[in-house]
């Protein structure tokens, strides 16, 4: 199998603020594996946060190249032989990964959802994401997203309460918050219960990913169930949030890919937690790997091709908020010329 790669710079519509940082631009990466006259697509999203850079992952991926062998089907063993190659860079396994099953599901003629035995009918509904600014340019961000049942307010700073009473004053929408770890536990059990009477579903990563005990107390005082993002990156974290959080968020360019995704989510059953898939700024074709993971999941986050205006790909739709799984074969995208 032969591998190559090429820059995919994603554009921001507008600036997308969280509590640790802002971005305009994401840098990520398109990876085409060809077989036997076939062509399968992955992508790439390297996060700082997970110590990935756009280097170092475009680094592995040539390492990659000389592993992958010649039978796509092998997924388990590949992968096995990535991570004895290079022990982390999750995002750039994460699209050798997610080329691989689009590969096998166009070798088979079957989208990768029939593939795995799932309905597309049982597909989530997406949030769209809110990012922080001022409470008036948010509540406008939010009237104008009025097409999404379902909104993600992103929080962790001094005027969160402020920033969704003003949301919830012009949208009937479903509201989650996403602290991405912004609040010490006393700021958290404070600003949540202050919040809860705004009808918030869920917290997302409300204090610091490895305090769980400060998890474990926080659940306790807080009448909304809390999921955890950065406290959970591989299958080992899984029994350590036990009693500690409600549910975990699975992302692919976090965890390696579709694979480690699946894992992950049976682990996470087993353990009687609720299960949401994430993803950080990607295209469609990303978006749509993960997309047709939704069947399994309680809820979904994939709405990183939403928030950019140079989507190079066609994959998956949404309507109403409604994740819509394509019929094509593999993941079913299309590149754009």
């Amino acid at each position: 199998m032969q591998l190559e790669t090429r820059p995919l710079q994603l554009r921001l519509s507008t600036p997308f603020r969280i509590s640790r940082g802002v971005e305009e631009v994401a840098d990520n990466l398109l990876v085409t594996i060809t077989h036997d006259g076939l062509s399968g697509y992955g992508e790439a999203a390297p996060s700082a946060y997970y110590g990935d850079t756009f280097a170092t992952t475009r680094a592995c991926l040539e390492r990659f190249a000389e592993e992958l062998g010649d039978d796509p089907f092998l997924i388990e063993d590949i992968l096995a032989r990535l991570d004895q190659a290079i022990g982390r860079s999750p995002a750039a396994k994460a699209a050798i990964d997610m080329a691989l099953y689009d590969l096998v599901g166009k070798r088979l003629n079957l989208p990768l959802y029939r593939l795995l035995g799932l309905n597309p009918e049982r597909s989530a509904l997406t949030s769209f994401t809110i990012g922080l600014d001022t409470p008036e340019r948010m509540a406008e961000k939010a009237a104008r997203a009025r097409d999404y049942p379902i909104l993600k307010i992103k929080v962790g700073t001094r005027q969160d309460v402020e920033n969704v009473r003003a949301i919830r004053a012009v949208s009937q929408a479903t509201l989650r918050v996403d602290a991405n770890a912004g609040w010490t536990v006393k700021e958290a059990i404070r600003t949540i219960n202050a919040l809860a009477e705004y009808g918030i579903e869920f917290v997302e990563q409300p204090i610091a990913p490895g305090d769980l005990e400060g998890l474990r107390l926080l659940r306790q005082q807080v009448p909304v169930p809390i999921i955890v993002d950065e406290s959970c990156v591989s299958l080992e974290d899984i029994p350590r949030l036990v009693g500690c959080v409600d549910g975990i968020n699975i992302k692919l360019m976090k965890c390696g890919g579709i694979n480690r995704a699946l894992k992950l989510i049976h682990a996470a059953r087993a353990h009687h937690l609720q299960v949401m898939l994430g993803c950080m700024i990607e295209s469609s074709l990303a978006i749509t790997a993960a997309a047709h993971l939704t069947p399994l999941v309680d809820y979904a986050d994939l709405d990183g091709n939403l928030l950019v205006d140079n989507d190079p790909c066609s994959g998956v739709r949404v309507v109403q908020g409604k994740l819509v799984l394509p019929e094509a074969p593999g993941l079913g995208v299309t590149l754009r010329a």
